[in-house]
C-alpha cells in the first residue's frame, strides 16, 4: 500500500453522504467567514474595566483586600493576555483599588509590554523563587491583617509555592475564592458571544473537512491533518485540546486522539474538535461510519440525537442543570430502554488554554441533580454521549438565549455513513 500524503488535496477527499464538502478556505454553510484570530479589537477596553469593576464589587462584599488569580483563563478574562507562556508560573494580583499586578517570568516582558501595558509587572528571573515576588506584590497592596482571596483549586497554582507565599506574609489572612471569578465568567457578554460565534464557524468548517476526509482505508492521522488545516485556514488559533479523533473501538478512552490506524469497513470514527478565536471555544462532536453501520449503532445514533434534542429543549433560562440532565436521560432511555449512566450531558465552556477548553481544571457540568440555575448568555458544550447498545456521540455548542437555546455549531446530526 502506498503511503498517504500528509495533507490530501480537498478534491481528493472521499464523498460523504449528506455532508456538502466545505474546503478549508471556506466558512461553513450559513456562517460568515471568520476574521483571523489575533486581529485587533477582540473585546473593548471598556469591557475589561467592567469585568474588573464587577469582581472588585464582589471583593468588597467579602472583605477582600486582594485576589491572587493563577488560572490562565482568569488572567485572560481580566487583562486579555494571550500567549503560551503559562507553562511558567504566572499570577495576577487584583487589589481592591489601583492597577492589577502581574507576576510573570522575565522572559515574557516583551509580550506583557505589548499586550497588557496598563498592568503593573513584577518579573522573576530564571534562578529566582516566584513565591518571593508574589509575596512582595501582595505586601504592597494588602494592609496588615488584610484578607487575600486565592484560587486554591487552580492547577496553575502549585500548593508548595502557595505555602511559601503564606509563610512570607504571616500577618495576612487567606480564603479560597476559586469560584468567584468563575461565576462572573459563566454568563457571556455580547462581545464574548460574538467571539464564540466566530469560533463556532471555525469549528463547523473543520468538522466538515474531517467528515469529508473520513472513509474506509483512511487513517485517523489523515483525518486529523485535514481538520487542523481547515481549522487554521478558517481563522482559528491553537485550541485548548487538539482534535480528538479516534475509532469508536477506542471511544471509551476519553481523552486520546489519532493514531496511524486505518479505518476498516463497518468501523466508526469519533471526531470532537473546537475552533478557537481569541481563546474562546465552541466544541462539537460527530460519529461517522465507514461503508456500513455496525450492530447497535443505528439505535445508538437515534438515542443520541433524541437526547440532544431533549437537552436543547430543556436548556432555557430559569431551569436547573439537573432538569436538563433528566430530560436528556429520559429521551435516551425512551429509545434504548436503558437509563444512561453518563456522568454529564454537557458543561460550560468559553475561554480555554491548553490543556483544556472547559476554562480550567474543574468542569462545571450538566449533571444529575445539578442545582445550577441556567441563565441567558451561558454557553455550553451540550453533549449526548450514548454507550449502549453501542458507543455514539453527537454534540454542539449551545447558547442560552432569552427565550430558549441556539445551537451554534453546524453539521448533520442524523446517522452519518461514508464509503
Amino acid at each position: 500500500m502506498t503511503a498517504e500524503p500528509l495533507l490530501p488535496a480537498p478534491s481528493a477527499a472521499p464523498p460523504y453522504a449528506g455532508v456538502p464538502h466545505a474546503g478549508p478556505r471556506h466558512a461553513a454553510p450559513g456562517h460568515p467567514a471568520p476574521a483571523p484570530a489575533g486581529s485587533a479589537g477582540a473585546v473593548p477596553e471598556t469591557e475589561y474595566a467592567a469585568r474588573t469593576g464587577a469582581l472588585r464589587a464582589a471583593m468588597r462584599r467579602r472583605g477582600l483586600a486582594a485576589l491572587a488569580l493563577a488560572s490562565p483563563e482568569n488572567v485572560h478574562y481580566l487583562t486579555g493576555l494571550d500567549h503560551l507562556g503559562h507553562f511558567a508560573f504566572t499570577l495576577l494580583v487584583l487589589p481592591r483599588g489601583g492597577p492589577p499586578v502581574l507576576v510573570a517570568r522575565r522572559m515574557e516582558r516583551h509580550t506583557l509590554a505589548a499586550q497588557v501595558p496598563g498592568v503593573r509587572r513584577e518579573l522573576y528571573g530564571e534562578t529566582q523563587d516566584p513565591a518571593r515576588v508574589v509575596a512582595r506584590a501582595l505586601a504592597s497592596v494588602v494592609p496588615p491583617g488584610g484578607t487575600v482571596g486565592v484560587e486554591e483549586q487552580s492547577m496553575a497554582l502549585p500548593p508548595a509555592l502557595l505555602a511559601r507565599v503564606r509563610a512570607a506574609l504571616p500577618g495576612a489572612r487567606w480564603t479560597d475564592c476559586t469560584a468567584l471569578p468563575a461565576r462572573l465568567r459563566a454568563v457571556k457578554s455580547p462581545a464574548e458571544i460574538a467571539l464564540v460565534r466566530r469560533a463556532a464557524a471555525v469549528t463547523s468548517t473543520a468538522m466538515a473537512a474531517a467528515l469529508a476526509a473520513a472513509g474506509t482505508g483512511v487513517s485517523e492521522r489523515s483525518v486529523a491533518a485535514r481538520a487542523q488545516w481547515a481549522m487554521t485556514e478558517a481563522g482559528g488559533a491553537q485550541p485548548g485540546f487538539v482534535p480528538l479523533i479516534r475509532s469508536t473501538a477506542r471511544l471509551s478512552q476519553e481523552h486520546v486522539t489519532w493514531r496511524e490506524h486505518r479505518l476498516a469497513p463497518g468501523e466508526g470514527l469519533f471526531v470532537e474538535l473546537s475552533g478557537c478565536v481569541h481563546r474562546y471555544h465552541a466544541p462539537m462532536s460527530r460519529t461517522v461510519y465507514c461503508g456500513g453501520v455496525p450492530a447497535g449503532a443505528a439505535e445508538a445514533a437515534a438515542a443520541s440525537a433524541a437526547g440532544l434534542r431533549a437537552a436543547r429543549a430543556a436548556l432555557v433560562p430559569g431551569a436547573r442543570t439537573g432538569e436538563v440532565y433528566a430530560a436528556w436521560a429520559a429521551a435516551v432511555a425512551a429509545v434504548t430502554g436503558r437509563r444512561p449512566r453518563r456522568h454529564h450531558c454537557g458543561y460550560l465552556t468559553g475561554i480555554g488554554f491548553p490543556p483544556s477548553w472547559v476554562g480550567g481544571g474543574s468542569v462545571p457540568g450538566v449533571r444529575s441533580g445539578g442545582r445550577t440555575r441556567v441563565r441567558a448568555g451561558m454557553v455550553l458544550h451540550l453533549m449526548s454521549w450514548v454507550e449502549q447498545p453501542a458507543g455514539h456521540v453527537v454534540s454542539d455548542t449551545a447558547l442560552v438565549t432569552e427565550d430558549g437555546c441556539e445551537l451554534l455549531t453546524r453539521a448533520p446530526r442524523e446517522l452519518l455513513v461514508t464509503r
